[in-house]
């Protein structure tokens, strides 16, 4: 696989056996700008937790191309009440290469530089819990920065954020998609979506398309995700994937390297598949993220994922939430982590 590549075999997301993303397979190739749309409780969020391992996979697996993935949550999952100051924050993007206890002196150009790089000059002693909304967001792409991962995830990125802000943030976006780096991020804003991201994946508990942002935002797709997302059953179960996880092909329907179905349709393992599912969990139930991190073991199943040139490989495993930087595991998943307010994922 290449660096930023993320694979989908068949995969099914949810909590306590109940499905939230429902057998999704295709590629994101490496570099791509990815945006996921979808009602509100559609999976975006699932689908970006399972990726890091937050979330284990219930039937089929994910695997990734990279060690390095950078993951920001919703503000709401974020406790801005930790006693750290924006500096301290920014750092933890490089505890991965350093360490936690690593001494901040000898970076201290390199941590001022990436909160330059977000507006945020000589606010490096300000605690994280007297700054503006927009402040907190700029202050949390500065450790993105910092921790220049080949993979970055974001989820509602910009809600409640002004609109300074926002296009600021925007431009670093676009400015990772230049250097080949792999986006995805979890979106509501469909005109932000169709100006800045080349490709769409919509869900609504399934794929319902994946391809050109320019082919798939069109209103038939959006009313079939509204109306699919309300259909929902609190008491579904599991509904395997015909044939093993990884029989979802990558023939060539929809956008060359997705998977999915650039026209409307849906995506690769669609056929058949129920449309009952409740409301994406993690949503209605965040857990909440302080700014502190520590390693957690992998999440993944070890999914057995057949690659394009017939080689195979593994789901990517657990992550160290500091950085969010995943390391190449096949063991079997252990049962999700709670992370209570003071420990768990950094925001």
């Amino acid at each position: 696989m290449k660096p930023g590549e993320i694979r989908f075999r068949g995969l099914t997301l949810g909590y306590d056996r109940h499905p939230a993303v429902h057998h999704l397979d295709g590629t994101v190739p490496h570099g791509d700008l990815l945006a996921l749309v979808g009602p509100n409780g559609a999976g975006k969020s699932t689908l970006l937790k399972g990726i890091v391992g937050e979330v284990r996979a219930l039937d089929g697996a994910i695997a990734t191309g990279t060690r390095a993935v950078a993951y920001l949550p919703q503000a709401t999952e974020i406790d801005r009440s930790f006693p750290v100051s924006v500096l301290d924050l920014a750092a933890m993007g490089l505890w991965r290469p350093f360490g936690a206890w690593a001494s901040l002196a000898r970076h201290r150009e390199r941590l001022l530089a990436a909160l330059a790089a977000v507006g945020l000059t000589g606010f490096e002693d300000r605690p994280i819990g007297t700054l503006s909304g927009g402040q907190f967001q700029r202050a949390l792409f500065a450790r993105l920065i910092l921790q220049d991962a080949r993979l970055i995830l974001l989820d509602e990125p910009f809600t409640g954020v002004d609109e300074r802000t926002t296009a600021d943030l925007l431009a670093l976006i676009r400015g990772w998609h230049r250097e080949g780096r792999t986006v995805v991020a979890a979106l509501h804003d469909l005109h932000q979506v169709r100006a800045h991201f080349p490709t769409t994946l919509v869900l609504a508990r399934r794929p319902i398309a994946w391809g050109p942002t320019r082919e798939v935002l069109t209103p038939p797709v959006l009313a079939r995700a509204l109306a699919l997302s309300e259909a929902w059953d609190e008491a579904a179960a599991i509904c395997r994937h015909e044939g093993g996880h990884a029989s979802g092909h990558e023939d060539g329907h929809g956008s060359a390297g997705h998977g999915g179905a650039g026209h409307g349709g849906a995506g690769h393992g669609s056929a058949g598949l129920h449309d009952h599912h409740g409301p994406d969990p993690a949503q209605d139930a965040p857990h909440r993220h302080d700014p502190r991190s520590h390693d957690h073991g992998p999440h993944h199943p070890a999914g057995h994922v057949h690659s394009d040139d017939g080689h195979s490989g593994h789901g990517h495993s657990g992550h160290d939430h500091a950085g969010h930087d995943h390391a190449a595991s096949d063991r079997a998943a252990p049962a999700p982590a709670h992370h209570p307010a003071g420990t768990g994922a950094a925001p």
